[in-house]
C-alpha cells in the first residue's frame, strides 16, 4: 500500500446556534471513504461540524501533519469556500491533497489557483476514482481527475456514471460522533439521525434544477437500489429518525409502495422524511402506506404560484393541479414543507409576495424560500442571457437592474415574515406533536429555539383569537380533560 492513513474530511465549521446544520451526516464523503476500505492501512472520517477541539486550523493541521500521508477533503457547498482554501494552502507537501465534491468539480482552475498544495481534483462521483488513487495507478490513466503535471494542469476524461447498486451501503462504524439534536455538544433529546441513499438521479427535466447534473453537465440518470438492498440498511440503523435524500423518492411509485410494504413487513419502527414531487397525491394507496410505515414530512417542490413561471421552469403542473393535489395531501398526518423560488426570470415583487399569501391557501405547514440560481449548465441560461436587464454572476447568483442582490433579500425576508407568523409557528407545533407525531414537545421545540413558556403563552392567545380553528380547540379542551 502507498498510503498508511488516509483522511476523509468535510471541512465545514458550524456554530450550535446553526444546529439544524448539524443533524445528518456528510454521506456523499461517507459513499467514498467506505470505497477505501482495504486499500490504506487505516481511515478516519472527520466531520468538523462535530470536532470543535480540531475546528481551529492551528489544532487541525497539526494533527494532520502528525498523522495523515493523504488527505481527502470535500468541498460541495459556495459557503466557507475562501477559509478552506486557506487551510487547505497550509497543509505540508509531503502529504497527498485531493479535493472532490460538488464545488470543487465546479471550480477546479480557481481551486488549483488558490491552493498550491492541492495535488489531484476528482470531477463527479468519486468512488471509483478514489480506489484508483489509492492503488496508485497512473494519473494520466485515472478518469474524472484534475491534476498537476510539470508546472501544467491535466484534465483527463469524464468518468461515466455507474449504476447506483455498485456502491452497497456507507461503513457507519468510520463515525467519531453521533448525529443527535444537542446544544454545546451536549445531547439534549434522545433522537439521532442519518440518512440512506436508494437511488441517484432524477426522471424529470425541471428547468432550474441541476442536482441530476453534476458541474461538468452530466446528467445523473435515474438509477435505484434493490428494495429489499435499502430496507436491510434502514433496518440496520440506530438512528430513529432518517432522510431518504433521493432527489425524488417517489420517482418510481412502485418501488416506493413495495419498501413501504417491506418496511411495515419488518415493523421497523422508525420516523422517515422524504423528498416528493407534489403528485404523488395520485397514488392514495401509497401514501396510507407511508402514514403506516412512519413517513412523517415530505419536503416538496412546489416553486411557484404562478402558471407562467410553472411553464417556464418546466415543473409539468399548473396552479389549478397544485391545489387540487393538497386538498387530497391534507387529509394524510404528514408534514409538508413547500420549496419555492422567488426572483424568476420577469417575476415583480407583486408576483414574488403572494408566495407566503399562497402557500397558506393550499396549506402547506412551512416553507423554505430560495433566489432563483442559474448554475453552468442550467437550461435556463440562454434565457437569463437574452433577457434585458438580467445578469448571472460568476456563482450563479441572477439578478437584475430592477431586483439587485440587496432587493431580493429584503423580498424573501417579507416573504418568510408574511407566512411564519406566531399562529403558524403555534400550527407547526401543534400539528407536529398531536397530528403528525414527528417529534415530541422538547424536540419540537429545541428544534424552533422556542421557550416552553412562549409556547404555551402563544397556544393559549392563539386559541382565545381563534386562529387555531374550532377542531383544534376541541382537541385542545379534551386533552386539558
Amino acid at each position: 500500500m502507498k498510503y498508511n492513513h488516509a483522511l476523509f474530511l468535510n471541512p465545514y465549521i458550524e456554530s450550535s446556534a446553526n444546529s439544524t446544520m448539524m443533524l445528518f451526516p456528510p454521506v456523499g464523503l461517507e459513499y467514498v471513504a467506505t470505497s477505501a476500505r482495504g486499500l490504506v492501512n487505516k481511515i478516519t472520517l472527520m466531520d468538523l461540524r462535530h470536532e470543535p477541539e480540531l475546528a481551529d486550523p492551528e489544532k487541525l493541521l497539526a494533527f494532520i501533519s502528525s498523522r495523515i500521508d493523504i488527505l481527502c477533503v470535500s468541498i460541495g457547498w459556495e459557503r466557507q469556500f475562501d477559509e478552506i482554501c486557506q487551510m487547505l494552502s497550509r497543509v505540508p507537501d509531503h502529504i497527498t491533497l485531493v479535493v472532490g465534491g460538488y464545488k470543487a468539480t465546479e471550480k477546479v482552475e480557481e481551486l488549483f489557483k488558490k491552493c498550491p498544495t492541492i495535488d489531484i481534483i476528482v470531477r463527479g462521483e468519486g468512488e471509483e476514482t478514489i480506489k484508483e488513487i489509492l492503488k496508485d495507478e497512473p494519473l494520466k490513466d485515472i478518469l474524472g481527475i484534475s491534476y498537476r503535471e510539470n508546472g501544467l494542469i491535466v484534465h483527463n476524461p469524464n468518468r461515466p456514471l455507474p449504476g447506483v447498486d455498485r456502491l452497497g451501503s456507507p461503513d457507519r462504524s468510520l463515525r467519531r460522533n453521533e448525529y443527535s439534536f444537542a446544544l454545546n455538544g451536549i445531547k439534549i433529546a434522545d433522537i439521532s439521525f442519518d440518512s440512506v441513499l436508494s437511488a441517484r438521479g432524477c426522471p424529470f427535466n425541471c428547468k432550474f434544477c441541476t442536482f441530476n447534473l453534476n458541474p461538468l453537465g452530466q446528467k445523473r440518470n435515474y438509477s435505484a437500489r434493490s428494495v429489499v438492498s435499502v430496507v436491510d440498511e434502514i433496518q440496520s440503523l440506530k438512528a430513529g429518525v432518517v432522510i431518504l435524500s433521493d432527489d425524488d423518492f417517489f420517482a418510481d411509485p412502485k418501488r416506493a409502495e413495495e419498501i413501504c410494504d417491506l418496511i411495515i413487513a419488518r415493523k421497523i419502527k422508525k420516523r422517515f422524511m422524504a423528498q416528493a414531487r407534489i403528485d404523488i397525491a395520485k397514488y392514495p394507496r401509497l401514501l396510507e402506506k407511508m402514514v403506516k410505515a412512519g413517513f412523517k414530512a415530505l419536503l416538496i417542490g412546489i416553486e411557484s404560484p404562478h402558471n407562467w413561471i410553472l411553464k417556464q421552469l418546466n415543473k409539468g403542473f399548473n396552479q389549478e393541479a397544485i391545489r387540487k393535489y393538497f386538498k387530497v395531501l391534507n387529509k394524510y398526518p404528514i408534514f409538508y414543507n413547500g420549496y419555492f423560488i422567488y426572483g424568476n426570470i420577469g417575476e415583480t415583487e407583486k408576483e414574488m409576495l403572494y408566495i407566503g399569501q399562497f402557500a397558506k391557501e393550499i396549506g402547506v405547514d412551512s416553507i423554505a424560500c430560495n433566489k432563483l440560481r442559474i448554475e453552468k449548465f442550467s437550461s435556463l441560461r440562454d434565457l437569463a442571457d437574452k433577457t434585458p436587464g438580467y445578469h448571472v454572476t460568476e456563482r450563479g447568483e441572477l439578478y437584475s437592474d430592477t431586483y439587485s442582490h440587496a432587493a431580493l433579500k429584503k423580498i424573501g425576508r417579507r416573504i418568510k415574515f408574511s407566512f411564519y407568523t406566531p399562529s403558524r409557528y403555534a400550527k407547526i407545533l401543534w400539528k407536529n406533536i398531536f397530528i403528525v407525531r414527528f417529534f415530541t414537545l422538547k424536540e419540537i421545540l429545541f428544534f424552533l429555539g422556542v421557550t416552553p413558556r412562549l409556547f404555551i403563552s402563544v397556544i393559549a392567545r392563539e386559541l382565545r383569537r381563534g386562529r387555531l380553528g374550532d377542531s383544534l380547540k376541541r382537541t385542545f379542551i379534551s386533552n386539558k380533560k
